[in-house]
């Protein structure tokens, strides 16, 4: 009886270890993540890139044609009175002849920090500190003559000019919480991306800048602990839906005059300025502005000397603009590009400098998703389109005149290509649901030079790991006519005679997509060592499938995008390997917040929910991107109660985890404290956890593993 007993044990283990050829440890630690290639600046005339050794002591430039290296800008064990060993990252001006590296960098928000930055002399090989001031500085940018550097330092901008050795004051009235310039604050960081408003004019004469008052914005604040004593707060200005903005002003600095001229821009009080620039003129100032609704985008030509503004484009929507399009707008020497959704799809619209239309140069049933580049000199654009699927991505080349568009990209599956100045090059990064990322460098032709990474050594390791592959999949919408895009993992040993538990892993929100043929190794893999099947639907409401499909949830975020969940639930529990009476769902952020929506409209159909990091109500969440896609509480009053998660508490069916960081600056801990409020005053039991200093992302030391551990212990306790 022991032997029996003892090979059935030797049995068991060799079919667990058989099953188990990767762990959560694994995939969390990054032992499949896919190799990338160093950061590649490009010159200013596209013919070569910047690029640090692998120490980061030295900037190396390199041709783009033959991969060679050519000249060595900046060496810290070269340079004379280099103070330092190694730099953090850099920026070459346009004329080679300056190098700016920084040091003890220090973030700030998602994409912004300051440092203290270094400026280095090529000519005389001489390094010294940008500034004596003490504080550190951010958003550097060397004017067009490669003769100045503007950047900002405790919300005011300063101006170094090179020639003379000398810095000085451009603004004086920056201040923390109060005033910014030149630089952004943290809505327009976060929902328009950016974190620089500020210009040279092509001549190096002007200097034009955004000026935020957010001194009436309302300050959030948040505990944060950090081990101590006496723990501290955290406060800054976060504007919430239907709360009041920052104001913005387009200001000029004169800087032979040295004085500043406010432009008389037709703005409301409480509307955008999400981006400026010239064009090749320096008598032309772009001024690019939204609504608070954004559904009119306005496009002005300023002087910036008479600061009179002149209307160039108006396009309005009865939904919203996508901010994202501004990015498409490059200005030739008569004529600038446009994406636009106007005709149902976005496709590029080429305009004259008078604002009249002179031709739509892309047609078709698809979206185009970014224009990358452009090449005057031959009047070439380069863009990227989901033509073939959704789920992928291809990379176009098309002159303005002709019409023609040429694919560049040979591979099907994702492509996404990142293109030199001018357009003379790019890298181009594809991958597929099977393919780790193959990363190679291409001339504007489309013709591959060489091979940057191919990820050989991943590919054999996934090969020996044995993960399961996804199979993609359409399902029904809640409106039984839609096909919505999935796909599915199966369990590990896998047996069609079995009926498995599923886990629904979901994002949801506008103009999003998780279902997409691209590489990617995520940690729900280690769901299907547990025995699960993992499958994603991406419902009505998510992106690459024209303006009708992805605007449809306008003003009622949460019901049609919850609603399908639901339905793809329903369609996987038919399945005949799917056990209807054990299906989860699984989100973060937008993500979480569907997850509670969907647990709530449900009628119990989802056993058991992790919501993480979720918004519970939008009037929480911050105005730009809520009142994008819901206008203000005051506007729609009954979007927002249907679209609550907590006014449905009472309603909430199933197991639910919720999990929250409590230093989260962008989805509060405020939305979890108060959506647990409703759930208890509903009697609805559920599990919750914190993550002490932790923000939106939860990362660093052990918390990712720690996460996922508790996630999926949540699942085996409750599927």
């Amino acid at each position: 009886m022991k032997r029996i007993f003892l090979f059935f044990c030797l049995a068991c283990g060799t079919l667990l270890l058989q099953a188990q050829q990767y762990t959560l440890k694994e995939l969390v630690e990054g032992r499949f993540s896919a190799k990338g290639i160093g950061q590649m600046e490009s010159s200013a005339d596209g013919m070569h890139y910047y690029q640090t050794d692998p120490e980061n002591r030295a900037v190396i430039k390199y041709s783009y044609a033959t991969g060679k290296a050519v000249d060595t800008l900046f060496n810290t064990r070269r340079a004379r009175e280099c103070t330092f060993d190694t730099f953090q990252g850099f920026l070459v001006s346009p004329d080679e002849n300056r190098v700016l590296v920084y040091r003890e960098r220090e973030q700030i928000y998602r994409h912004s920090f300051k440092a203290t930055y270094y400026y280095h002399d090529v000519r005389r090989n001489l390094v010294r500190k940008l500034t004596q001031n003490s504080s550190k500085q951010m958003i550097p940018t060397f004017s067009p003559d490669s003769k100045m550097l503007a950047y900002v330092a405790d919300n005011n901008i300063w101006l170094a000019k090179f020639d003379f050795d000398t810095e000085s004051q451009v603004t004086k009235d920056g201040e923390i919480n109060k005033i910014i310039n030149g630089s952004t604050d943290w809505v327009y960081e976060e929902e328009f991306g950016t974190t620089r408003l500020m210009e040279f004019s092509p001549d190096s004469k002007l200097l034009a800048f955004v000026r935020s008052d957010e001194s009436q914005v309302r300050e959030y604040q948040f505990q944060t602990f950090n081990r101590e004593l006496y723990p501290g707060f955290y406060s800054y200005k976060y504007p919430k839906a239907g709360e009041r903005n920052a104001s913005v002003e387009l200001r000029v600095f004169d800087i032979d005059s040295r004085t500043i001229r406010k432009m008389d821009l037709p703005l409301e009080s409480d509307g955008y300025i999400p981006r400026i620039t010239f064009t090749g003129n320096p008598d032309e100032l772009v001024a690019m502005t939204l609504n608070r609704n954004q559904n009119r985008f306005d496009m002005y030509f300023v002087n910036p000397r008479s600061t009179v503004a002149k209307l160039v484009l108006r396009e309005e929507s009865n939904y919203y603009i996508d901010a994202d399009l501004l990015n498409s707008i490059h200005f030739l020497s008569n004529r600038f590009t446009y994406l636009s959704e106007k005709e149902g799809y976005s496709q590029i619209y080429i305009y004259g400098f008078t604002g009249t239309l002179q031709k739509k140069l892309t047609t078709g049933q698809y979206d185009v998703t970014t224009l990358l580049a452009v090449d005057e000199q031959t009047q070439t654009l380069f863009y990227e389109a989901a033509d073939e699927s959704p789920l992928r991505r291809n990379v176009y080349r098309i002159n303005i005149d002709k019409g023609q568009p040429q694919k560049l990209s040979v591979r099907q599956g994702y492509n996404q290509a990142s293109f030199s100045n001018h357009g003379k090059f790019f890298v181009n990064r594809f991958s597929d649901t099977r393919t780790p990322p193959l990363i190679t460098l291409h001339d504007a032709t489309g013709k591959e030079l060489r091979v940057l990474e191919d990820n050989g050594q991943l590919a054999a390791q996934l090969a020996a790991a044995q993960l399961p592959q996804k199979e993609f999949i359409t399902v029904p919408a809640a409106d039984g006519i839609t096909q919505l895009n999935g796909w599915i993992i199966k369990p590990v040993r896998f047996d069609a005679s079995r009926k498995y538990p599923v886990v629904m892993i979901q994002y949801s929100g506008p103009n999003s997509q998780q279902v997409l043929d691209r590489f990617g190794t995520d940690w729900y893999y280690a769901l299907a060592n547990e025995g699960f099947v993992v499958a994603s639907v991406d419902g009505r409401g998510t992106g690459a499938r024209g303006e009708a499909f992805r605007k449809q949830t306008y003003m009622n975020l949460g019901v049609m995008e919850s609603d399908d969940q639901v339905a793809a639930g329903r369609y996987l529990a038919s399945l005949p390997y799917v056990d209807g009476n054990r299906i989860g769902i699984w989100g973060w952020s937008y993500g979480g917040y569907n997850v509670l929506m969907s647990m709530s409209r449900g009628n119990g159909f989802f056993k058991a929910g992790v919501a993480i990091a979720p918004v519970t109500d939008w009037k929480f969440y911050d105005s730009v991107y809520t009142e994008r896609f819901m206008r203000t509480p005051q506007q729609n009053a009954a979007g927002y109660a249907d679209g609550s998660a907590i006014s449905l508490a009472s309603r909430l069916e199933g197991q639910l985890l919720l999990v929250h960081g409590m230093a989260d600056d962008n989805v509060h801990f405020q939305n979890s404290v108060e959506y647990s409020r409703a759930l208890i005053a509903a009697g609805k039991h559920f599990e919750m956890f914190f993550f002490p200093d932790k923000n939106h992302s939860i990362y660093g030391g052990n918390s990712r593993l720690y996460l996922y551990e508790k996630v999926i212990d949540f699942y085996r306790k409750n599927l």
